[in-house]
C-alpha cells in the first residue's frame, strides 16, 4: 500500500477546518496538523515537512491574503512543496503569484465553493501532490477576457484548449470536453507549445510553461 499523502491544513473557520480534515482523514490523506492562522501554518509545515500544504488565503492576523503570503514563503524555502490555496473571490494576481512560486508546478488555486464538489477537490489535491498544476475554472474565464492578450497567435480553438490545460485536465478529459479526438487534442497543444517557442526538451514541463505563459500574460521561453 503507497504511503499517504501528508498534509498541514491552515483554515481560520474551526467547523470547516475540522470538517476538511475529517473528510481527508477518510479519503487516504493524513493530516499531520491542522491550524487557524498564517504564522500556525508556517510553523506546522516547518515542523511536519508535510507532502501537501491546504490553506485559506484570508487568514489572522490580518485576515488579509495572510494564507497566501505564507504559502510563498513556504514555497520558498521548498519550492518541491506541494501547495493547494482556496479562496473566495476570483483574484487572478493571487493566482499568478502562486503561480510565480518555485517552478509552477505542484499548486492549486481553487474558489471555496468547488470544496463542495468532493470528488473535484479530492482529485485536485492528488493532482497537485503528483506535481501537477490546477487553477480554478472561473479564474481561467476571468483570464479569457483580459483587454491585453499576449498569445493573439494561437486560434479560438488552441485558447480553449490551453484554458481547459491550465485548469489541469488531461488529453483525453479535453477530449470529451470538446468532443473531438485525443489525437485532435494532442495536435492542438502541439500547435500551442509550437506557436510558444517551447521547444521540446527532458528537462521542461512544457504544458506547465505555457499555462505559466497564460496565466502572467507573457511568453515563456522553453529553450
Amino acid at each position: 500500500m503507497p504511503p499517504l499523502t501528508r498534509i498541514v491544513l491552515a483554515e481560520d473557520e474551526v467547523l470547516l477546518r475540522e470538517g476538511l480534515a475529517g473528510l481527508l482523514t477518510r479519503f487516504d490523506f493524513e493530516v499531520v496538523a491542522a491550524v487557524g492562522s498564517a504564522p500556525e501554518l508556517l510553523d506546522a509545515v516547518r515542523s511536519h515537512e508535510p507532502d501537501l500544504v491546504v490553506t485559506d488565503i484570508r487568514m489572522p492576523p490580518a485576515r488579509r491574503d495572510d494564507g497566501l503570503r505564507a504559502a510563498l514563503t513556504l514555497r520558498t524555502e521548498r519550492p518541491d512543496l506541494a501547495v493547494v490555496v482556496l479562496s473566495q473571490h476570483v483574484r487572478t494576481e493571487w493566482a499568478a503569484a502562486l503561480l510565480d512560486s518555485g517552478d509552477g508546478r505542484r499548486v492549486g488555486y481553487l474558489l471555496k465553493d468547488r470544496v463542495a464538489d468532493v470528488a473535484d477537490f479530492l482529485t485536485t489535491l492528488r493532482s497537485v501532490a503528483g506535481g501537477g498544476t490546477v487553477i480554478d475554472p472561473d479564474v481561467v474565464r476571468r483570464l479569457l477576457r483580459r483587454p491585453r492578450d499576449p498569445l493573439a497567435a494561437l486560434s479560438p480553438r488552441e485558447r480553449e484548449v490551453l484554458a481547459l490545460v491550465a485548469e489541469g485536465r488531461s488529453n483525453q478529459a479535453i477530449a470529451a470536453h470538446l468532443h473531438v479526438t485525443e489525437a485532435a487534442v494532442g495536435k492542438h497543444v502541439g500547435n500551442i507549445l509550437t506557436k510558444l517557442g517551447l521547444l521540446p526538451s527532458d528537462d521542461t514541463n512544457r504544458r506547465v510553461l505555457a499555462v505559466l505563459a497564460y496565466l502572467r500574460g507573457s511568453p515563456v521561453s522553453g529553450r
